[in-house]
């Protein structure tokens, strides 16, 4: 399960050294998540509406390359793995030449919005994967 977004560098996502800032990259696989999910018909709305939250429990990214203001990237998302009470989302950051820009791995907990505790996967979100 994949899904590719496009983005292009701006200029506020940038350091001073032209370069894009670190921590802008988070927003980013975010978004990479969401739109994937959206994908299969479901929304991060939805799962907190059912009252189900989502928080990150491992995050690791790993640079090959800067990325520059006005940059053309593409970000693929890959939902690879949905076991338990836990989801997780390998990303690949490439440029227009295919190059490498970086990868990461999110690992995020299905919770009960009101407990805070581990929960299973909805059902929905698991019949969606799966076909």
């Amino acid at each position: 399960m994949t899904h590719t977004t496009t983005f292009r560098v701006r200029y506020s996502e940038t350091d001073r050294m032209g370069y894009m800032y670190y921590g802008n990259y988070a927003a980013w696989f975010e978004v990479g998540r969401v739109e994937l999910m959206r994908s299969l018909g479901l929304t991060y709305r939805k799962l907190e509406d059912d009252g189900v939250i989502l928080p990150v429990r491992d995050f690791t990214v790993r640079y090959f390359k800067p990325v520059k203001y006005d940059d053309e990237v593409f970000l693929e998302t890959r939902l690879s793995d949905l076991s338990g009470a836990k989801i997780t989302f390998d990303f690949v950051l490439t440029n227009n030449d295919g190059g490498k820009l970086c990868e990461s791995t999110i690992v995020l907990v299905f919770c009960d919005r009101n407990s805070g505790r581990p929960t299973r996967a909805p059902e929905e979100l698991v019949q969606a994967v799966s076909h």
